[in-house]
């Protein structure tokens, strides 16, 4: 394999490993920190400058600094290359486009609002507390998270982690301490709790 055919690998690796923590919603310095690395470091992978996230046993550090999996990563790379994947540019080019004196501000991810009605989440959320939460956003661990079910449940847990088949979240009638197991394909919807707003 040429030098160069390497390098592309690598830069593959690190996009599919940068897409992956944007996924999750995490900052380069808050999927850093899971290792004790900083941004940097972290940065150094998703750029490809880093020949070490070839090795499986770094790999399974990275991920699972996200809560996932190598297979995962690998699914990511594939689909950033694979056939279906968008062709690379060769050239600057601009179909143009008609002046418009209103331009439409870009579209706002709609945010939405829970009440609480019970003490599952106490002393972190009590009942009465009113939570908003943005579909569009991943949980941090530790982070509040409201999970829609597949049978039409709602519940509202801590975030713990994921893996490829199952959540773990932390909450419910055992409290805090009782760390839940919710497989992924009873799992419709998962969205981060972004504020709280108490009585």
């Amino acid at each position: 394999m040429s030098r160069f055919e390497q390098d592309e690998t690598v830069r593959a690796l690190g996009e599919a490993l940068a897409t992956l923590r944007r996924e999750r919603g995490l900052s380069q310095a808050e999927a850093g920190a899971a290792l004790g690395m900083t941004s940097q470091g972290w940065g150094l992978y998703e750029a490809g400058k880093r020949p070490g996230l070839y090795r499986p046993d770094v790999q399974r550090r990275l991920t699972g600094a996200l809560g996932l999996s190598v297979e995962d990563l690998g699914m990511a790379a594939a689909r950033l290359t694979g056939p279906g994947a968008a062709a690379a540019p060769t050239g600057v080019a601009s179909p143009g486009r008609a002046f418009s004196p209103h331009q439409p501000t870009a579209p706002q991810r709609s945010r939405e609002r829970l009440q609480l009605s019970n003490d599952d989440l106490a002393p972190w959320a009590a009942s009465g507390v009113e939570l908003e939460f943005d579909p569009g956003r991943w949980p941090r661990r530790d982070q509040g998270c409201v999970i829609d079910l597949c049978d039409g449940r709602r519940l509202v847990r801590l975030y713990d982690r994921a893996d490829a088949d199952r959540l773990y979240v932390r909450g419910g009638s055992g409290g805090l301490s009782t760390l839940t197991e919710l497989e992924r394909t009873e799992i419709e919807r998962v969205a981060a709790v972004t504020a709280r707003f108490d009585e």
